[in-house]
């Protein structure tokens, strides 16, 4: 499946082309690679999304076409969730 479309599915991003220009801006990794929005998600992979100065970590626990909303969190693990000071202090992988 397409990060895009994940991020839109899981609900970790309300829309889909808000997911694409988030993957865009270069704010989005999968296992330590920085990822574009056509990208492909593969279970067990670990997807690490910037919100302005917060950090999530989520590992892929399902892949579904569409989800209601009480299914979306099903679809991910939170590995952490990390605060800094300045948005462009972020987060290297190596530091788990």
């Amino acid at each position: 499946m397409r990060l895009d479309k994940f991020l839109k599915v899981s609900r970790l991003i309300k829309r889909r082309t808000l997911a694409k220009d988030v993957c865009d801006q270069g704010r989005v990794t999968i296992n330590g690679n920085a990822a574009k929005a056509s990208s492909t998600v593969s279970i067990n992979d670990h997807i690490t999304i910037r919100f302005g100065t917060k950090w999530v970590t989520v590992e892929v626990d399902q892949i579904m076409e569409t989800s209601r909303k009480d299914q979306a969190t099903s679809m991910y693990t939170i590995i952490k969730e990390e605060r800094a000071s300045k948005p462009d202090d972020f987060p290297d992988d190596d530091e788990e």
